[in-house]
């Protein structure tokens, strides 16, 4: 896990599917100051309280066991001076790996504006069944209240764009990806019309950043994020996938149309001003059938990627040839 992970504005947990934990980040071992050997190989539950742990029977082996993913489950886990740590988790199923990655959000905040705007409804009742007299004071804590609930919308929209953008480039990540790639093939299936996944990764990255330092490395991939963003239409959906790896589904794209796109984003790559000197990717194309899946198509794009690389890199190749 490297160091973006391990900072998160937000916990992260991987675990089987089964709640034993197999890694945290920095940042929900701070949330509950825990170590790192107190909680890996443990069970999720050993820092949960009876309730919680009822409820994560009841509701998240079940969901992720029939939909694969979890949302917004309101959780109190226990840090380890026993405070209740009120969280809001989300988990995702990843089948080919049987791994849970899971997001925990502290929720004291949020918590804390919820009190606040009860306590306000509160004495607005109150000053309702009051004299004239206390009418201007009605009317201050209306605009409070407005004000906190004004508040707490911003907060609810920052925690959904969090949750769906990539932290250092600014584009969607993978779990928007994959939402948006079952929406597409469901759409494909319904009218016929072929879609592809373009999947590209930095050539070389590894040097990039032994030689310059992750600092320069960041650059490089926030320079390619903004070139994907300006080459690609807007129908077109693109996301960091993970660590110098990026993907783009292209709607209404058939073999030769995704090729032809590849092969001219391979070369405007290329010839683009690098701070750290030439870069290039290497590309794989996949595009839909009748019988496409999500897991299918990633699993095709990403070996026409691999066949790129293994035949000399800043290469397309469509999975059909690979």
């Amino acid at each position: 896990m490297d160091k973006r992970w391990k900072n998160l504005p937000c916990g992260y947990v991987s675990m089987t599917p089964q709640g034993v934990i197999l890694d945290v980040n920095d940042t929900f071992l701070e949330m509950g100051n825990y170590t790192r050997d107190n909680l890996i190989s443990n069970h999720i539950e050993s820092i949960m309280s009876v309730a919680n742990k009822l409820l994560f029977h009841s509701y998240f082996y079940p969901f992720i066991q029939l939909n694969g993913y979890v949302d917004e489950i309101y959780l109190n886990l226990k840090g380890s001076t026993g405070t209740d740590i009120p969280v809001l988790f989300n988990g995702k199923y990843y089948e080919q790996t049987e791994v849970v990655d899971c997001i925990f959000v502290h929720m004291g905040k949020r918590i804390d504006y919820e009190q606040e705007i009860r306590n306000a409804k509160i004495l607005v009742e109150e000053a309702y069944r009051e004299k004239d007299a206390a009418l201007a004071k009605m009317q201050q804590l209306h605009l409070e209240l407005e004000q906190k609930q004004s508040e707490l919308i911003k907060l609810n929209q920052k925690l959904e764009t969090l949750s769906i953008t990539d932290g250092l480039t600014g584009l969607n990540n993978r779990r928007f990806f994959i939402e948006k790639m079952n929406e597409y093939i469901l759409q494909s299936k319904q009218t016929n019309n072929p879609i592809s996944l373009l999947m590209l990764d930095v050539d070389h990255f590894k040097l990039v950043n032994d030689t310059g330092g992750h600092p320069v490395g960041d650059k490089v991939l926030l320079q390619l994020a903004k070139l994907l963003t300006e080459f690609f239409p807007k129908g077109h959906i693109i996301a960091r996938y993970g660590g110098e790896e990026f993907v783009v589904i292209m709607p209404f794209s058939n073999k030769e149309k995704s090729l032809n796109e590849a092969e001219q984003l391979r070369s405007t790559i290329e010839s683009a001003n690098w701070e750290v000197g030439k870069i290039t990717v290497s590309i794989g194309v996949a595009t839909s059938n009748l019988f496409e899946t999500t897991t299918s198509i990633l699993s095709k794009a990403d070996k026409a990627l691999y066949s790129s690389k293994e035949n000399g890199r800043n290469k397309v190749t469509h999975a059909s040839l690979s």
